[in-house]
């Protein structure tokens, strides 16, 4: 999955002579948090809800003045972006090392799409199959060529579609595959993997 499949597009801009006042307004009235800043046509910087409610409160030296101050003076100038077809975990990296709710999303230069954190989450229940009525499987796997294959070919063998599969390392030289499958009948295919010698962690043995 890429960035341009899960962006928004057109994005809702603001330009560096708008007011605070009329920045948070529009916030509030799009139901948004955050608003490229373009002028001429090219981004210049990035403002969200927190920089203006920082800029506006009684605690900022220069005092609140939310219809006298300008976007530009308060933006971010130094913008991180993301490209269409750069692949969300990708984006989801750079947002979480940078601490960032956003990126714009530029195509030579030009604005086509904005990406949130919503957006990515969005994405990661899109990518773990949540979204459509399947079963739940979790297996700790030996970490060598062929053991996705054997879990995989086991599901094949029953006849059991494989809606997604996401893996992760753990420690001690195993890896954990997160299986949603086309069936609600995931205890009795648990029991099935175990007899395989299957190290099933969900969903977890029924009690006896």
């Amino acid at each position: 999955m890429l960035v341009k499949d899960v962006m928004k597009s057109p994005v809702l801009t603001v330009g560096p002579e708008a007011t605070l006042e009329d920045a948070y307004r529009f916030l509030l009235e799009r139901g948004i948090r955050h608003l490229p800043v373009v002028e001429e046509g090219r981004l210049v910087g990035i403002i969200t809800d927190r920089d203006i409610r920082l800029a506006t409160s009684h605690l900022n030296p220069k005092g609140p003045c939310p219809g006298c101050t300008r976007v530009g003076e308060v933006m971010t100038r130094e913008v991180v972006t993301a490209h269409p077809l750069d692949p969300v975990e990708e984006a989801a990296r750079v947002m979480r090392e940078r601490k960032i709710g956003c990126l714009p999303v530029l195509e030579d230069e030009a604005l086509v799409g904005i990406v949130t954190g919503i957006d990515l989450l969005d994405a990661l229940l899109r990518l773990t199959g949540v979204t459509e009525p399947s079963g739940r499987l979790e297996v700790r796997l030996p970490d060598r060529p062929g053991e996705l294959a054997r879990l995989t070919g086991f599901l094949a063998g029953r006849g059991v579609n494989i809606h997604s599969l996401l893996s992760y390392p753990e420690e001690e030289e195993a890896v954990r595959a997160v299986v949603r499958v086309n069936t609600l009948e995931t205890h009795l295919l648990a029991e099935a993997l175990r007899r395989e010698g299957f190290d099933v962690l969900w969903p977890p043995k029924k009690p006896w």
